[in-house]
């Protein structure tokens, strides 16, 4: 019953995840360098229009700075990726994550994230993968990694049996082809690094950030508009 309970808790914050990665079309994929940054970060974010982040635990930083971040600017949609053990989303969870990313499906902690009533985006490049998590009740998974996977013709190869799952589809993403991935009707918003690069980070050049969230920001309300 408890475990029943907690998958419908899970799926209700899904949706609402879901729903405002929809509507924001981009996630930022973040690797923090300095624990410092996180702050300027997340503001930039906001100033440029884009009130999200997925920061990865590929930096010691990452729990720290989601818990800064999340107690600062609790209007931004903040989750933590590159989680690849229970311990790592236990960390993320208490540091105020609001949903968990991995680069792979990992049974384990598939399944004691939805114990914990907690919104977790599997990554998936089979129709195999795909298969394993519906079979869990999730599907809203990442698509991983992306381009190096087969690209957009490959996602459409696999959006067309699994018309119920919808995709993040993510790694080697960019302005150039951002919008080939949005229009499949599947594809519930991309994540993306090109306007937060560590090294953009590591000089602090978070005016540069800005203006590249802003105008990704812009871009994709074009690619709406049209």
């Amino acid at each position: 019953m408890m475990l029943f309970l907690s998958y419908l808790l899970s799926r209700s914050r899904t949706l609402n995840i879901v729903e405002r990665a929809r509507q924001l079309s981009i996630i930022p994929v973040v690797a923090l360098p300095k624990l410092e940054h996180a702050l300027p970060l997340a503001e930039s974010l906001i100033e440029g229009g884009l009130p999200c982040a997925e920061i990865t635990f590929r930096t010691d930083a990452a729990a720290e700075a989601i818990e800064q971040i999340s107690k600062r600017f609790p209007e931004l949609l903040l989750g933590a990726g590159t989680v690849l053990t229970t311990e790592q989303a236990q960390r993320a969870m208490d540091a105020g994550a609001q949903f968990i990313v991995s680069p792979g499906t990992n049974p384990t902690t598939v399944d004691f994230c939805l114990s914990k009533g907690v919104t977790i985006f599997p990554g998936v490049c089979t129709p195999s993968e795909v298969e394993m998590n519906l079979a869990k009740g999730v599907d809203v998974l990442k698509f991983f990694p992306a381009e190096p996977a087969g690209g957009v013709n490959f996602l459409k190869a696999i959006c067309a049996p699994y018309k119920q799952v919808q995709f993040i589809p993510t790694g080697g993403i960019d302005t150039k082809n951002i919008g080939q991935y949005l229009a499949l009707p599947q594809v519930v918003a991309c994540g993306g690094s090109w306007m937060v690069k560590p090294e953009l980070l590591e000089m602090g050049n978070f005016a540069e950030v800005k203006r590249l969230v802003a105008e990704a920001v812009a871009m994709v309300n074009q690619y709406r508009a049209q």
